[in-house]
């Protein structure tokens, strides 16, 4: 995929209803879905952590609230990009399929899981019907190499310290 497949172009001020923006945070990127207006569809942990932690926030919650905001409130000062990234894997539900099923989650509290069900698994969901996310998919990964990484290394340390005891 050429870098430009998955922006819009005209990049990023003229998002489409329906379409997936991407924002950009330390240490990890926040994901929601355009409704028109300027207003966009997310969802956010509630979970009693101080706002000051997001990033902890988001880890350590099990509870999110969905939210309908102004795009420029949920950007901040942080970046965006429209990223329809899955377009090619998913095709997208009509858009008009896509508003109407945004509309009622709104002000409910849903299940959150950084790995299984996160905020790019909600609007992936609402997009296409199937909720994927490359990130908690990464994370996945790396948290199985740390872990077979790990294995090893107590494997290998233990190892010779059975051949040197002496009975």
């Amino acid at each position: 995929m050429a870098v430009n497949d998955c922006f819009s172009l005209t990049y990023p001020h003229n998002p489409h209803p329906g379409d997936l923006i991407e924002v950009f945070r330390p240490c990890y990127q926040h994901w929601a879905l355009y409704l028109g207006d300027g207003y966009v569809i997310n969802i956010a942990p509630i979970d009693g952590i101080r706002s000051s932690f997001t990033s902890a926030k988001s880890v350590f919650s099990t509870k999110a609230l969905v939210k309908m905001q102004l795009l420029k409130d949920v950007v901040g000062n942080d970046t965006y990009r429209i990223n329809n990234k899955y377009d090619t894997t998913y095709p997208p539900l009509p858009v008009e399929e896509v508003i109407q099923r945004s509309e009622f989650p709104i002000g409910q509290e849903v299940a959150y899981d950084l790995l299984v069900n996160n905020c790019e698994h909600f609007v992936t969901l609402l997009r296409y019907g199937e909720g994927v996310s490359e990130q908690a998919n990464r994370a996945i990964g790396t948290i199985g190499l740390v872990a077979a990484g790990i294995d090893i290394f107590t494997f290998l340390g233990l190892f010779p310290k059975r051949q040197r005891t002496k009975y």
